[in-house]
């Protein structure tokens, strides 16, 4: 890494894992039926993207990275995955994978999301709900921000999702501006 990109790295909140959790359960509500954690991933991954262009913030403050499968979230797949050490909220609510599955275990509500956000992810369902886990890798192959990290893992700038949803460099800037006011706001009250 250069200088330059030291500057570019973006200080953000920490991951909330409660709204990520709350966020995967409604995705499990809406289905109505155990979903691959595949498919339940990128379903999670296109509402944190649209989320982020669309009102100019994340849902869960993840942090992004290209796998061999697409995009994905990175803390929340660690809880999806089991690989986690910190998965209390999630492991109240969601099973462990079980044959590439999950299912809800209890309806941890929608306390944490915001109307704006809980609206984007029944919008994603309804648009790439039916499709199947397999539909929706190939879908987040095409997506500008993704890489092939040929069997590994790139990380993803915040600025390529906003540059993917077409936002102007000084709207990039902005909005990241905001998160990083954010970040040291919380950094504050800890």
């Amino acid at each position: 890494m250069v200088f330059t990109d030291i500057l570019k790295v973006v200080m953000k909140p920490s991951f909330k894992e409660d709204k990520a959790t709350q966020a995967a359960a409604l995705f499990l509500m809406l289905r109505g039926a155990p979903m691959s954690h595949l498919k339940l991933m990128k379903l999670l991954y296109l509402a944190e993207r649209e989320a982020f262009i669309r009102l100019g913030r994340p849902i869960t403050f993840d942090s992004y990275v290209s796998m061999s499968h697409g995009p994905v979230l990175s803390q929340t797949y660690d809880l999806l995955t089991g690989e986690s050490q910190d998965k209390g909220y999630w492991e109240n609510a969601i099973t462990a994978p079980e044959n590439y599955e999950v299912t809800l275990k209890s309806d941890p509500g929608t306390d944490k999301l915001s109307s704006a956000e809980e609206e984007i992810i029944k919008e994603i369902f309804g648009k790439f709900g039916r499709k199947s886990r397999w539909e929706l890798r190939d879908f987040t192959h095409t997506l500008d921000e993704w890489q092939d990290p040929q069997g590994s893992s790139i990380r993803i700038d915040y600025r390529e999702i906003l540059r993917a949803g077409k936002k102007t460099d000084a709207e990039i800037e902005a909005i990241i501006s905001d998160i990083e006011n954010i970040a040291l706001l919380e950094k504050m009250f800890e």
